[in-house]
């Protein structure tokens, strides 16, 4: 999570939101990304989805299986289904999401098979989070 948080602050100095991703396969970091919706004028910018593109073009195929993604925020619809097309073996994510989070729906859009693992340094990741959107309020 520490190297997400690096990604994520990453994206708070590039004035982007500041989640940050990183994908590991058989303990070492495969892919990284952040927030680039404003620099690339990219709805589909985010963390996650950069991530994701990186690690399947480090792995040479599109599934993740035995992949772990590690984000500084509970990853959005969008994104949960990509993971799922991805086939990624687990989620780790800091802070949750409780306005547009993928928990709010039922079914689950993440793969079936998919492990998840909440909360891991929330206090830090939803503090960025929330400096960032405090000083745009500014």
């Amino acid at each position: 999570m520490q190297e997400a948080l690096k990604e994520a602050s990453t994206a708070f100095e590039e004035d982007e939101v500041p989640v940050g991703a990183v994908i590991a396969c058989n303990g070492r970091i495969i892919a990284r990304g952040h927030n680039m919706t404003e620099r690339l004028k990219d709805p589909t910018a985010h963390a996650e989805m950069i991530a994701i593109t990186a690690a399947t073009q480090a792995l040479g195929g599109k599934y993740l299986e035995n992949c772990t993604l590690y984000v500084t925020v509970e990853p959005c619809p969008m994104c949960a289904a990509a993971l799922n097309w991805a086939r990624i073996s687990r989620i780790v994510y800091g802070c949750s999401d409780p306005k547009r989070g993928f928990s709010l729906f039922s079914p689950s859009l993440l793969h079936p098979k998919t492990e998840v693992s909440e909360g891991i340094r929330a206090g830090e990741c939803g503090s960025l989070v929330s400096s960032f959107f405090r000083d745009k309020r500014k």
